[in-house]
């Protein structure tokens, strides 16, 4: 055997190149093969000579009682041995863990789709975070400014807050009018999907924003915290429901496909108010769907994610009350409905 530990270490029945530990044993492929069959088979074998044959490489075939005997003296156990139809059971196992876990190829189709979606969300989603800074913030908004436990002017906060929302609903309807599939549909119901729609999708992309440690939506050079919600108007309770939604989301650690992906599930909902073509449109959630189930089976498994798909099933589901919530919100905010009379359309 080799002294240094990451050299080759020999078999400790016959000395050929050990592979690995085989039945508790450090053994090269042929003993642990020889040891299977023989103590499988169960057939008594007997030395025809005084059993001390030598049991080497070149000559580990001439006797085989002498070599299980080798076998068990360097701690080969029998018991380790499983049964045929344990073993095929076994290799069944792992081939269908491995078939659970085999990376699955986009599609032709899905993979155009795919890169659709993620062009358009790119020129008008992806980067809209950091222009919030555009839209006149209050001071303590800025990362660098340190907050104190002084009453900040309401006004200023709420105008910044019409703003920035009215801008990111702009944006997503830029990128749903870039969408060719959705521009196919009658216009009707391309305003009934963003209005049922627009509030969610800016909240899937917000996401990206999101940090678990402060609990803070970081925007450029902006931070925006839960009690500016509080501050803007809304009540703790909804903001406590919308805090643990990102974080919910967040820590699944998604993708920018799989953000993209399930924003156009919530998209093209059939079940919107409006909605005249609903077959068509359940279609085209479907495709939306596979393609982000292929996706994700696609990629290396995640432990701790092993049913995201279901998980981000039940978040869109959990994203719906939230936007229902959303909307009887700012309808009761004082002056918030004539700052932003798109999103007043788009929630009425």
């Amino acid at each position: 055997m080799a002294s240094g530990e990451d050299g080759p270490r020999s078999c400790m029945v016959c000395g050929d190149r050990a592979t690995g530990y085989h039945f508790h044993a450090l053994t090269c492929e042929g003993c642990k093969g020889f040891f299977r069959r023989t103590v499988s088979k169960n057939t008594g074998l007997t030395c025809p000579f005084a059993g001390n044959c030598k049991v080497n490489k070149a000559q580990r075939r001439h006797c085989p009682a002498c070599r299980l005997q080798k076998c068990l003296d360097a701690g080969m156990k029998k018991e380790m041995i499983l049964s045929a139809e344990a073993l095929a059971q076994q290799r069944a196992k792992q081939a269908q863990r491995r078939a659970q876990w085999a990376p699955v190829q986009l599609s032709k189709g899905q993979q155009e789709l795919a890169q659709t979606l993620l062009g358009a969300h790119a020129r008008h989603v992806g980067t809209m975070f950091d222009q919030f800074v555009q839209f006149r913030p209050p001071a303590h908004l800025f990362i660098h400014h340190q907050r104190l436990p002084i009453p900040v002017p309401a006004l200023p906060l709420l105008k910044h807050f019409a703003e920035v929302n009215t801008f990111m609903v702009q944006q997503v309807i830029k990128f749903t009018k870039d969408l060719p599939l959705f521009r196919s549909l009658p216009m009707e119901d391309q305003i009934s999907l963003l209005k049922g729609a627009a509030v969610e999708i800016c909240h899937i992309a917000l996401n990206t924003t999101f940090c678990l440690q402060t609990r803070n939506f970081l925007c450029g050079p902006l931070r925006y915290a839960l009690e500016d919600g509080v501050h803007v108007g809304f009540q703790e309770q909804f903001l406590e429901l919308l805090f643990r939604f990102h974080a919910t989301l967040r820590r699944l650690q998604l993708q920018e496909p799989e953000y993209v992906l399930m924003a156009a599930m919530a998209l093209f909902s059939p079940d919107r108010p409006g909605v005249t073509r609903r077959e068509e449109i359940d279609r085209l959630q479907e495709v939306m769907a596979l393609t982000l189930q292929s996706y994700i089976k696609g990629q290396p498994p995640r432990p701790r994610d092993r049913f995201l798909y279901a998980k981000l099933l039940g978040l869109l589901a959990e994203l719906r009350s939230i936007n229902n919530a959303y909307g009887y919100q700012i309808q009761h905010i004082q002056g918030l409905s004539a700052m932003m009379p798109l999103l007043q359309e788009i929630c009425s």
